[in-house]
């Protein structure tokens, strides 16, 4: 008898990024929960407005969604020029890079794959950078995988835990870095319930980690960002566990709006804060949260909802779409080489410089 799949591969259905028949293929996450479709793009520059309007989103994600992009562009330099492709497509990589700001990933990515271009390639480049951005996919998977591994391990059996924004399938390349952890712990038993933030202003909570778990079939409760507090007051969490778009070299980690909030509110109560995410993810150029750039969005997004305007013509809105945590408020980094706990610079490299 064939071995059966383990129990977390069961709540593994979603992919948010896929290469499919010479294109890359995106669940358009702007419309979700109300509808599910997909975008199919065959250039660079169309991939890039993707990642910036929102397509995909998910610092693991936009990496996997770059690494493919790279491999449409090259396929159109060459085709225009055969010689001279590596020149050309210098300047679409720049472009591509500058997609969002914040999520090192994107760059890390980009980068990768510029260091394979300029290395040089003979011939047609075309199957040399699909297969290396299927490499990253794949890679992105296994880790994604074993972080929830890891991460599941710190929970005691039974426990509730809390998520702010994204951080499953739709985020990574699939199964999730935060929500892959409630992935793993559900199916072994250690999580009795999931709460996740509703994630203002663009309500990743709401429509896509609830999503996520609705489809996956594992019970949780939505909540207004503004109840978390309340709700460890009640002492129905052990855990926060959220994703990252970048951490510094001494452990402060830029993520959603929010996330701040939460992690104040979760050492005041008596509650754990874990970060999940790939060692790509972690930057060690970047010395603290200092130094981390803060993307700031249009108000428009502040100022309405569901298209809507919400809010009375002549107000201002501020809406920076990350904040920071600093490393202190921080009880767990997991990444796919392992758990720091209490992060410091040392504990960072340590790990980066581990198998």
């Amino acid at each position: 008898m064939a071995n059966a799949p383990s129990n977390a591969i069961l709540y593994d259905k979603i992919r948010a990024v896929e290469w499919e028949n010479g294109r890359l293929k995106l669940i358009d996450q702007r419309l979700l929960p109300g509808k599910f479709e997909h975008l199919y793009l065959d250039h660079l520059p169309e991939s890039a407005k993707a990642i910036t309007d929102m397509v995909v989103r998910g610092a693991p994600a936009i990496g996997v969604t770059a690494a493919y992009a790279v491999v449409l562009a090259a396929r159109d330099r060459y085709k225009e020029n055969p010689n001279g492709w590596h020149k050309a497509i210098q300047a679409d990589l720049d472009l591509l890079a500058e997609a969002r700001p914040t999520a090192v990933n994107l760059r890390w990515a980009v980068e990768h794959m510029r260091g394979l271009i300029n290395a040089g390639i003979p011939g047609n480049p075309l199957m040399r950078l699909l297969s290396e951005a299927q490499r990253i996919h794949a890679d992105d998977i296994a880790a994604n995988r074993r972080m929830g591994e890891l991460g599941a391990a710190l929970i005691e059996t039974g426990s509730g835990v809390l998520t702010h924004c994204n951080t499953g399938a739709l985020a990574t390349g699939g199964y999730g870095t935060a929500l892959g952890v409630v992935r793993a712990g559900y199916a072994a038993g250690r999580i009795k319930s999931v709460y996740a933030d509703e994630t203002r202003p663009w309500l990743q909570g709401a429509r896509l980690t609830a999503w996520e778990l609705v489809q996956e079939g594992i019970p949780a409760t939505l909540i207004a960002d503004s109840a978390a507090t309340y709700l460890m007051k009640q002492g129905k969490v052990a855990w926060v566990i959220v994703g990252a778009d970048r951490i510094a070299a001494n452990g402060d980690t830029a993520n959603k709006i929010g996330t701040y909030m939460t992690a104040v509110a979760a050492r005041h109560h008596g509650v754990k804060f874990m970060v999940v995410a790939p060692t790509s993810t972690v930057d060690m150029k970047t010395p603290d949260g200092a130094a981390i750039p803060i993307e700031t969005r249009a108000e428009a997004e502040v100022l309405g909802f569901g298209g809507t305007r919400t809010a009375p013509e002549g107000i201002q809105a501020w809406n920076p779409a990350f904040d920071i945590t600093p490393a202190e408020l921080i009880d767990a980094i997991v990444t796919e080489k392992g758990v720091v706990t209490k992060p410091t610079r040392d504990k960072l490299v340590a790990m980066m410089k581990s198998a």
